[in-house]
C-alpha cells in the first residue's frame, strides 16, 4: 500500500444515501482475483443500461468527473454485505477519499486497509459540498479539507491515520513487529510444530 499524500481533485458528488456495496460493484463482478480491475463495474448498474451503453443522467459518466479522486455522498455510505471488493472498485477507478455523513463499520475498516480515506462530515457541510462542486484538497497530515471559500477540519483515529500516511496495510503493521514476534517465540512454551 503507498503513503497517502496530500489530495487535490475536483469532488464527484453522489447525492445518494445508503449507497450498498451491492450497488458499488455488483455480485455479477466479483470472479477476479486480484484487487485490481475492477474500477470498469463500479456502480454498474446506475452506470450502464441493459444494451451496456452509458446512462447519461449518471455522474461518473460525465466527463467533467473523469478524474475525480474525492467522491462525496449521503448517509450509510458502503451499507449492505461486507465485500471488500467495493473499496477495491472506488480505489481502482481512482477515488482516494470518501467523504459521506457516516459509514456502514465492515466498509469504513475496510477502506482504511486499502489506502482510501473515508471522512465523516455534518450534514449540512456535505449539502455545501453538493452545491459548491469546487475543487478541494484533502490534507490528511492536518486533517483538513481545503475549498476556496473555508477549510474543513476532520477528525480521524491516531492510529488509521498513521497507517494512511505510512502506507501500512496490516502485513506491514505485523512485519512491524518482527523483533517482538521473535523474542516471544524464544520465550514460549508452546511446542514447534516443525
Amino acid at each position: 500500500m503507498k503513503p497517502f499524500e496530500k489530495i487535490n481533485s475536483i469532488i464527484t458528488p453522489l447525492d445518494k444515501v445508503n449507497v450498498d456495496t451491492d450497488q458499488i460493484i455488483p455480485k455479477q463482478f466479483l470472479k477476479l482475483v486480484q484487487k485490481s480491475g475492477f474500477g470498469k463495474f463500479l456502480f454498474y448498474n446506475w452506470r450502464f443500461d441493459e444494451n451496456k451503453n452509458k446512462k447519461s443522467d449518471f455522474i461518473l459518466n460525465n466527463s467533467k468527473y473523469e478524474n475525480s479522486n474525492i467522491l462525496v455522498s449521503g448517509d450509510n455510505f458502503g451499507c449492505g454485505s461486507s465485500r471488500e471488493h467495493a473499496v477495491w472498485a472506488l480505489q481502482d477507478y481512482g477515488f482516494s477519499v470518501i467523504i459521506a455523513p457516516s459509514f456502514a463499520d465492515i466498509f469504513f475498516s475496510n477502506c482504511f486497509k486499502n489506502g482510501i480515506l473515508p471522512i465523516s462530515l455534518e450534514q449540512k457541510i456535505i449539502e455545501t459540498l453538493f452545491v459548491e462542486n469546487v475543487s478541494v484538497t484533502v490534507d490528511l497530515e492536518n486533517q483538513i479539507i481545503v475549498t476556496p471559500s473555508e477549510e474543513i477540519p476532520f477528525t480521524i483515529d491516531p492510529h488509521k491515520k498513521k497507517i494512511l500516511l505510512e502506507g501500512l496495510d496490516d502485513i506491514a503493521q505485523t512485519f512491524q513487529l518482527e523483533d517482538k514476534i521473535t523474542e516471544f517465540e524464544k520465550h514460549s512454551t508452546v511446542p514447534s510444530v516443525l
